[in-house]
């Protein structure tokens, strides 16, 4: 278990590190190149189902524990994704205006995306307590330890790719 959750973070590090630009140097995206709402949902998509892969690897649950587990993780991802609509939607804002962003639109698009992560913790929290009462307190901090890893793996593949707010003059 702790092997494959090892290679996984490995792999994710790997793939946030090969980000072709330093993000500090970065260019926008070129116009060919924005990805749309509909290949944000598809990549959303795929990550959520890889989520529940690496959970399902990792968490070793018996049959009577996976059938409490699973409709809470499935409700809490539900809840993650209305939570995680804001970040997409405060990334795509960033790419869209990235060269010609304001002081006070770039603040503020931060602060939305600082905020989508409090939320997230704040939620990841709230499901901590619900899952340990359907699997124990061991093995619902292990599927929240799991979450938050995958979590920041994904956080930074997306930043990794994004270019420095400050380098936007330079896209001018």
């Amino acid at each position: 278990m702790k092997r494959r959750l090892l290679v996984m973070s490995m792999a994710g590090v790997w793939l946030a590190c090969a980000a072709p630009v330093p993000a500090q140097t970065a260019a926008p995206p070129a116009a060919s190149q924005k990805i749309n709402s509909q290949d944000v949902e598809l990549m959303r998509q795929d990550i959520r189902s890889q989520k529940k892969q690496i959970v399902a690897q990792n968490l070793s649950l018996s049959d009577t524990e996976a059938t409490k587990f699973w409709p809470i993780y499935d409700k809490y991802t539900a809840e993650l994704v209305k939570t995680n609509d804001k970040k997409y939607s405060a990334l795509q804002q960033y790419v869209e205006k990235y060269g010609s962003l304001s002081d006070d639109e770039a603040k503020a698009l931060l602060k939305q995306e600082l905020e989508v992560t409090i939320a997230a913790t704040q939620l990841r929290l709230k499901y901590l307590d619900i899952v340990a009462q359907a699997i124990g307190g061991a093995k619902a901090a292990t599927w929240a330890q799991i979450d938050t890893r995958l979590s920041m793996l994904i956080d930074l593949q997306l930043s990794s790719r994004l270019p420095l707010v400050q380098g936007q003059s330079q896209a001018k």
